[in-house]
């Protein structure tokens, strides 16, 4: 099996692809301003198995249009809608981030939580930000350095794995400078990583080792896996994911 098909493989079947939890997800929408009161439309972009799309439907009165380019995720992500009874709430789209197929200034919020990194913040958004209208919001986690001095070791590896990482004030001088002003900003904390992502992860390696018969690039990306693992708690005080929430500017130019 190729190692594309493999990582999915490994990632479906998890709760979430990548760093988050669903108080963080709260905490995000109360820094945002969103209630329940308030009709709104809603794309989450990059939106893996669905755990923060199935959360936004339980927390607001809101259609979402829940995109990911990997059918394999969005065909996990109709199951569990169906399952939650919130198929009504989630409209399922594969497709790329980069070419999505939206109307100018359709939605009142564009939120992607550890995916915008696939195109490079200050790529994304400026791409999404014409699909918002005046006054919407931006909610996105990006790979965010913690500290301005870090350690060799994670330098190295994280500008070979992203070149853009960078601190939060990079990131929000990026927001300012690009038609949004900012609203909040907040850093995961280490259960999001551990306790969410990492350990369920962990858990899984061996039967996932054991569904592909020991395939040699199976146990590799297990052992690439453990290797950040490792390195995110030897260096975890250097970086996180910083979450940013900003309001598109009115009275601009759509792009």
């Amino acid at each position: 099996m190729e190692e594309y098909q493999l990582l999915i493989d490994l990632h479906k079947r998890a709760k979430r692809q990548g760093p988050g939890g669903d108080a963080e997800t709260k905490k995000a929408i109360a820094l945002a301003g969103l209630d329940q009161s308030t009709p709104l439309k809603i794309a989450d972009i990059g939106c893996g198995t669905g755990a923060a799309s199935m959360l936004l439907a339980r927390s607001l009165n809101a259609q979402i249009t829940a995109v990911d380019f990997l059918p394999d995720f969005i065909d996990v992500l109709k199951t569990n809608t169906e399952n939650a009874g919130l198929s009504n709430k989630i409209g399922p789209l594969v497709g790329s981030m980069e070419s999505l197929p939206f109307d100018n200034e359709e939605f009142d919020v564009i939120w992607s939580e550890g995916a915008i990194y696939n195109m490079g913040f200050e790529n994304g958004i400026n791409d999404w930000k014409r699909f918002l209208k005046p006054g919407g919001l931006l909610v996105v986690s990006e790979i965010t350095w913690t500290t301005n001095d870090r350690p060799l070791e994670v330098e190295k590896y994280w500008q070979s794995e992203y070149p853009g990482i960078d601190t939060a004030s990079s990131k929000i001088s990026i927001l300012e400078n690009n038609g949004y002003s900012p609203v909040a900003y907040f850093i995961l904390p280490e259960q999001c990583w551990l306790d969410n992502y990492y350990r369920p992860m962990q858990n899984s390696f061996t039967e996932f080792i054991e569904r592909n018969a020991n395939n040699e690039n199976a146990q590799k990306i297990v052992e690439t896996e453990k290797k950040e693992i490792s390195l995110y708690k030897k260096y975890k005080n250097y970086y996180s994911y910083g979450v940013y929430i900003a309001s598109k500017l009115s009275g601009l130019d759509t792009q």
